[in-house]
Order: structure tokens, then sequence, then C-alpha cells
């Protein structure tokens, strides 16, 4: 039967490599080298999100490449301008913090990649998006973590960008109105990926243990004696990474 995978199963090795693309992936900001990104890597990293799932099939993505030094410093532009506002949205104690953090790498990075959403392509309705409208922005998400995954696997480091007013990027990149961007997305070798998150690391966030975000069968639903096992092991507390189960 032609529509069936010939070979759906993973092997333990396969598993692992999804497993360590996961939790070792993180948004890079300062790490970029100027190394170029050869054509065939990135062809199966956009291959990859263009592999996406998307409601309805409607695939409502498109990729603006970016490589000039004149858009990436445009870009940048508009990054600077937000980011100063964004400063004085924090409160006192935490606006030094914030101004030392690096939060983007658009022009260190070799390529700058726009994700967009066309939320009129294949029509005025689409299967599965009747009744909540966003979710052709959600399947356009979906489309960045496949890129980002890939581009892990493929040693890059992606950072993404969300600091901008919209219309200051759009007027960069000459986007229609009627199209979204939904990430702005730095993209290239590093010459390291961090242990950690790196606002982990510099204190502004810790990670939310998983037990405190799970419920069971309504919000806030409390657990019953078939969801134990299940606590039980998140109370484990620790990804394979952290456990030593994939290497780092």
């Amino acid at each position: 039967m032609q529509y069936i995978q010939s070979d759906p199963s993973f092997s333990a090795d396969e598993r692992a490599a999804v497993y360590r693309a996961i939790h070792t992936r993180r948004d890079v900001r300062g790490q970029f080298l100027p190394d170029p990104v050869p054509d065939d890597v990135l062809a199966r990293v956009l291959t990859a999100a263009h592999h996406a799932p998307s409601v309805g099939f409607m695939q409502p993505w498109d990729f603006i490449v970016v490589r000039s030094p004149e858009v990436k410093q445009q870009v940048n532009a508009a990054f600077r301008v937000a980011h100063a506002e964004a400063e004085l949205m924090f409160e006192e104690g935490k606006r030094t913090t914030y101004r030392n953090l690096k939060l983007e790498g658009i022009l260190e990075a070799p390529i700058n990649l726009c994700i967009t959403c066309d939320r009129s392509r294949n029509g005025p309705v689409v299967v599965g998006r009747t009744h909540i409208a966003a979710m052709d922005l959600y399947s356009s998400v979906c489309a960045v973590q496949n890129l980002w995954l890939a581009a892990r696997a493929e040693g890059l480091g992606v950072g993404w960008v969300s600091i901008f007013h919209q219309q200051a990027l759009r007027e960069a990149l000459g986007i229609p109105r009627e199209i979204i961007p939904v990430a702005y997305l730095c993209v290239g070798y590093v010459s390291h990926f961090y242990s950690k998150p790196e606002l982990e690391s510099a204190g502004w966030l810790p990670r939310s243990p998983l037990e405190s975000l799970l419920h069971f069968d309504r919000w806030q639903g409390g657990a019953d004696g078939a969801a134990e096992g299940l606590l039980e092991q998140v109370r484990a507390g620790r990804s394979p990474l952290e456990r030593g189960e994939i290497p780092r």
C-alpha cells in the first residue's frame, strides 16, 4: 500500500538524536561565526521547515532569506528602537539586567530569515480553521520549530528576534500589509552552544517544573491513581540529556 510508511519505527540511536536536538537547542544571540552557510545545508533546513504540519494543509508560510548588509542594518535599526522602548517597560530593578542581555545577532549572523504567514492562502475557508482563526499562525510557528531543530542537527545556531514594531519590520523587508511576519531568525554556525538557555543562566527566570504545569481531565484537575505513574516519572525531574542518556 503506497500511502503507508514502509518503516515507521525509530531505532534507539535515531530516537536519541531527536531528543538530543530538542534538549540542546538554544536561542543563540552572541556566538555567531562569520562562516558562510552552504546552500545544501540551508536548503535542507528550509525543506524541514516546509514539511511542518499546517492546518488544512494550507502551508501558509513564506521564507525571506536575508544576506544583504544594508537590509540587516535596516532591521537592526528597527530592533534598536523597540529595544530601547522595551527596557522602560520593566521594573527599575530589572532594567540593568535587561540592558546587558544580548538579545539578537542580526548583524553577526551570516543569514537572517523571516518566516511569514499568508492568511488568505488557499481561500477563505480552510479545513480545521473554521472555528479557531489563529490556526494558520500556529502552523507557521510549527515551521519555525522544524527549522530550529533541523538547524541544531546541522550544527547551526538560531536566534529568534521578536523585539520589533511589526510595521517597521514590514518596511525593512517590503512585506505587504496583508502578510504577517511571524518570526525573524538569525542563522549561522556558532562558536559554542550553552548548556542552559541564556536567560535561565542569567537568572532572568528559572525553568518551571513540569509537574506544576500538569492538569488532569480539566483545568486545575488533580491527579487520580491512574496519573501516579506519570507523575512519578515526571518527578524524576530531569531531561534525558541531564540524566546522561544522550550526549551533550
